[in-house]
């Protein structure tokens, strides 16, 4: 059991100053408990203002030192100076994508799309071997963890070699994920992805896709197999779209999963292109996001990632379905998906988070801040995803997206609350970015006036990870990663 002082920290819906936090060998908050600092607490600056063991990630205890706790037999608490706020879920990632960041952002035709950009994807997937994506993924995982993110759902669709034919034994993608996530130390929802046909009507996957292919009762062998076998994740099953999944083979999946696993997340892109859109409809009479709500396999336990062209109806379906629906703008943004109608979405009490997607940005901050943009830009008035309840931007949209998104991946984090995973992150309250924010206009300037540069420490399940904005992994990390990148650009 470790005990943690803060000085201001944002508990479920309210911010609160002077908070002993008590937190479980297994890095499960088990007791809250508000008030004055303990009395005779003193700060042991020993170590030269930096008190404490050196912990997992080879860094050094609280900022502030500790304090002796006369209400617990002389144990040791860390005081934890800053702005505390719970870490953010990432509800969607493609890691393998993070090779390609920046790679794209020029002109091949006068009509370039989403369509045209697949090509360059679809041509990087059939390049990347295990150790290569494990370093890939190491370094994401890492970057989020120093942009916000605490846990993330890997949505994986990378099964097979690239000759196309399955691994013997165990699936080394499979592992390389979890190696990375384990290396980086960030929570993990593994998604491993159906991914069947090319298009609507049972169409056969193309060459490029072959790395992908998936058959239904193999598949759920394979899942069942690695949910025995991954210790330390949440496993969950992502279907890549309807075009990718006939409707029939994704009902029989859900069902056979429902039974592994009543609670288990379940994925999938929907709605993200118009093309698409109007293929569905041509193939099957209904839009994409209609068959899903006719299907019946809607719950609380599955995510819509996109549904960017879900149509009044559709979004108040989906809320009513419980399903939650992540959105990636700066990934819609830079592929000119265009816009999802979030201010509707939100008003019908629907259930949104946000993700990382093809990693052409990893920050939470301008997810969320670009999420209020565009409805700004669209409705052309401010503060639109605010409320009655909660007139702070900001506090909203971080503390919204921190829940669902951690519901919608399985995960028991996104509030910092008794029963629930020690994820958080510490803002520096003396950074240029936070210099004069009260408690309640913190996560305001973090959104919308640069505040993710103060992100100083980051928590996860009880552990530092981050701390004064360094991993332990950086040095030994970068090398890998330049040499990785250099015989990836030469290629």
């Amino acid at each position: 059991m470790r005990r943690y002082y803060f000085s201001q920290v944002l508990l479920g819906q309210s911010w609160a100053r002077d908070v002993l936090v008590t937190v479980s060998g297994q890095g499960i908050i088990s007791d809250i408990a508000r008030g004055p600092r303990p009395d005779g607490g003193t700060i042991d600056r020993s170590q030269g203002g930096r008190g404490g063991m050196d912990d997992a990630t080879g860094n050094r205890g609280g900022e502030e030192g500790r304090v002796a706790d006369p209400g617990n037999r002389g144990a040791e608490l860390e005081r934890v100076d800053g702005i505390v706020v719970p870490g953010m879920a990432n509800a969607h990632s493609h890691a393998f994508q993070r090779a390609m960041a920046g790679d794209t952002e020029y002109r091949a035709s006068a009509r370039d799309s989403f369509w045209t950009w697949r090509r360059a994807m679809y041509a990087l997937a059939n390049r990347i071997e295990p150790e290569d994506l494990q370093i890939l993924a190491t370094q994401l995982f890492v970057e989020m963890l120093k942009r916000g993110y605490t846990t993330v759902a890997e949505f994986h669709y990378l099964h097979r070699r690239t000759d196309g034919q399955p691994y013997a034994g165990a699936n080394a993608l499979w592992q390389a994920i979890g190696a990375a996530a384990a290396s980086a130390g960030i929570g993990l929802t593994f998604l491993p992805t159906l991914y069947q046909t090319s298009d609507f009507g049972g169409q056969p996957l193309k060459p490029e896709q072959a790395r992908f292919a998936s058959d239904t009762d193999q598949f759920l062998r394979e899942v069942e197999a690695h949910m025995k076998s991954a210790a330390g994740q949440r496993v969950g099953v992502a279907f890549h779209s309807l075009r990718a999944v006939p409707l029939e083979e994704l009902r029989r999946a859900a069902q056979r999963l429902h039974e592994l696993d009543p609670t288990m997340p379940l994925h999938i892109h929907v709605a993200e292109q118009l093309l698409e859109v109007q293929a569905c409809v041509r193939a099957t009479g209904r839009r994409p996001i209609e068959l899903l709500l006719e299907s019946g396999v809607l719950s609380r336990h599955w995510c819509l990632v996109h549904a960017t062209h879900a149509t009044a109806r559709e979004i108040t379906g989906i809320a009513a379905s419980a399903a939650a629906v992540c959105v990636s703008i700066t990934t819609e943004a830079n592929l000119g998906d265009g816009f999802f109608d979030t201010a509707r979405f939100v008003g019908a009490q629907g259930r949104l988070c946000v993700g990382s997607d093809s990693q052409c940005t990893v920050s939470p901050a301008e997810e969320l801040r670009w999420l209020e943009y565009q409805q700004r830009l669209r409705k052309r008035r401010r503060a639109v995803l605010a409320s009655s309840a909660e007139p702070h931007v900001g506090t909203r949209l971080w503390r919204d997206a921190a829940l669902h998104g951690a519901e919608a991946i399985g995960q028991p984090a996104g509030v910092i609350e008794v029963g629930r995973r020690a994820d958080w992150l510490v803002l520096d309250a003396g950074h240029p970015a936070l210099l004069g924010a009260a408690p309640d206009t913190a996560l305001d300037h973090l959104l919308f006036a640069g505040g993710e540069a103060a992100i100083r420490d980051v928590m996860v399940a009880g552990r530092w990870v981050i701390k004064d904005g360094r991993h332990a992994g950086d040095p030994e990390l970068a090398p890998r990663f330049a040499a990785l990148m250099r015989r990836l650009a030469a290629a």
